[in-house]
């Protein structure tokens, strides 16, 4: 009862504080946006550090529109959790001019420490808590002349395609507020969505920025690890890196995500984040180089992509031969059990770290309740149910990932890295015998999951969680929407292979879909940022958009 009385207090404090300097700021930020204001946040991110290296921008005058959008996107979505535009006003003050990110407003993810702030990351017992210094990445933005301003909302135990909480509440997509925005990093997609920010920065450990980029329609390369600073900020599975979170730049087009990335490469983040690996910027040349290869995966065998998202892919992989690439179908190493290793791997402790901080009566994420009560059942019991799935119900696939929902003790840890390492050899060896320069597929089987969906959409991660696991870079560009016409769906005739697709395309519905962005998925090789990014180029120009930009 004490535990539930202070959660209780935590989350009104934090709302209240949130508030309250939301109320206190100037009456400038209350006003309607302005012609300027409108002018400014129409700018390309390059074109505003430009005009504040030449003189010809005020920074402050920068913070200010970029503050009035992130107040109405707030208002529309509940997307901010930190408002830190007071503070703000002081590093514009101070931001270096001639930086590579001069006077250009940057948002990031809950979890990014500032000192003197919380990172309370959604639980409730770490309100109260400010973190000891900047984070190395905070370091960096502010050398680079750029100003943080809002930090945005996340899922309690980062582990979801929701982002909700009790201490902030529910973040809803701008596109429709019946959907999430994506998860963990929903409040920085629904942010830029919105146009209250053009460079934000988020985290990636099963597709915490790709899914809510795709939900979203924004842009993202989600980094290989230590290609990006993470150090000294907040997180909920401390230690974890058998499936390393990495940090990754999302942006509200395909231009500000280039000069983001170079942006801050270009400031040598080895030299403030001792994870990072020297690899400065590499310009790479898809036009005048060798044919580029596409190699498509239409399905990962356990949830085939709804309507939707399989017309997206369509229609870049038509784009792409009408224009001469070579577009071969890929028959890849079994990405169920990629998924397999890599669950077991992410949950090798059964989620008792991401929710040890939760307090009696706080409402966890239902994907996240549902791991953990199968983790909970007696061995006995999960034997049972998974013969019953395999040999009754012909469920291969999910009476595989229920018999791995048990806790891992060192040797057998050990053991699934080996596995790991293994299965990441066999698409080296894949991608290299067949000269593939790129995986194309979508990022997520639906066009956006509805609140509370996580209840059964946990398990529908596959198409991104993969490439956590092989470690590869991975961007995702929106390409089209939802069509209630285009897209619809004959329930009564489908036959789901498993229980896990039964479970996702309960949730399709392509009329109330309608108008949700659809993006797809672009792969490369571990630490091959640079050329997912002129692979992301040459689809951007291929393939027609009609995504809303406010």
């Amino acid at each position: 009862m004490f535990s539930f009385l202070a959660h209780r207090r935590a989350c009104a404090a934090k709302q209240r504080e949130r508030e309250e300097r939301i109320r206190a700021l100037p009456a400038e930020y209350h006003a309607p946006l302005s012609a300027a204001d409108k002018e400014l946040l129409a700018r390309p991110a390059a074109a505003i550090v430009a005009g504040v290296q030449a003189g010809a921008l005020a920074p402050l005058d920068v913070l200010r529109a970029y503050g009035k959008q992130a107040l109405r996107a707030h208002a529309a979505t509940n997307c901010l959790t930190e408002v830190l535009l007071a503070p703000a006003a002081e590093w514009a003050r101070a931001a270096p001019a001639q930086g590579p990110l001069a006077g250009m407003p940057v948002s990031v993810k809950d979890t990014v420490a500032f000192a003197g702030e919380d990172a309370c990351i959604g639980y409730s017992a770490w309100v109260g808590r400010p973190m000891a210094r900047d984070a190395a990445l905070v370091r960096l933005l502010k050398d680079a002349g750029a100003v943080p301003f809002v930090k945005t909302n996340v899922p309690i135990t980062l582990l979801s395609f929701e982002s909700a909480n009790d201490v902030f509440g529910t973040t809803t997509n701008p596109h429709n507020s019946a959907y999430s925005p994506g998860g963990s990093t929903g409040g920085e997609a629904a942010l830029l969505a919105y146009g209250g920010s053009r460079l934000g920065i988020g985290t990636d450990v099963a597709g915490s920025v790709r899914a809510p980029a795709h939900f979203s329609g924004v842009y993202t390369i989600k980094a290989s690890s230590f290609r990006f600073l993470k150090t000294g900020n907040s997180t909920s599975m401390p230690g974890q890196e058998g499936i390393p979170a990495v940090y990754s730049p999302m942006t509200r087009t395909l231009e500000d995500l280039e000069m983001f990335w170079k942006a801050i490469v270009g400031m040598k983040p080895w030299e403030y984040d001792h994870s990072c690996v020297p690899i400065p910027w590499r310009e790479v040349d898809l036009v005048s180089g060798k044919p580029i290869r596409w190699a498509v995966m239409w399905d990962d065998g356990v949830v085939a992509p709804s309507p939707a998202c399989r017309r997206a892919l369509e229609t870049v992989v038509s784009e792409l031969k009408s224009r001469g690439h070579e577009v071969v179908e890929l028959d890849p190493p079994s990405p169920y059990e990629g998924f397999k290793i890599g669950a077991q791997i992410l949950f090798a402790e059964g989620g008792k770290l991401s929710t040890k901080p939760i307090r009696w009566g706080e409402t966890n994420d239902p994907g996240v309740v549902q791991a953990r009560v199968a983790f909970a059942l007696p061995r006995f019991v999960k034997h049972l149910y998974a013969w019953y799935l395999r040999h009754i119900k012909r469920d291969e696939q999910y009476a595989g990932i229920v018999e791995a929902c048990t806790y891992k003790d060192i040797e057998q840890y050990l053991a699934l890295v080996a596995k790991r390492e293994g299965y990441r050899e066999q698409w080296h060896h894949k991608l290299k015998d067949e000269a593939i320069d790129f995986v194309l597929t979508v990022p997520n089987a639906l066009p956006a999951t509805p609140h509370r969906g996580m209840k059964t959409g946990f398990k529908g991660c596959g198409y991104t969680f993969l490439f956590n696991i092989l470690d590869y870079s991975a961007g995702v560009l929106p390409v089209t929407h939802v069509d209630k016409e285009l897209d619809a769906f004959d329930a009564k005739a489908f036959k789901p292979r498993n229980a896990i697709e039964r479970d996702m395309y309960k949730m399709y519905d392509a009329t109330k879909m309608h108008g949700l962005p659809v993006g797809v998925q672009i792969v490369g090789k571990k630490w091959e940022e640079e050329k997912v990014l002129e692979g992301m180029k040459l689809v951007e120009g291929q393939a027609p958009k009609t995504i809303r930009r406010w």
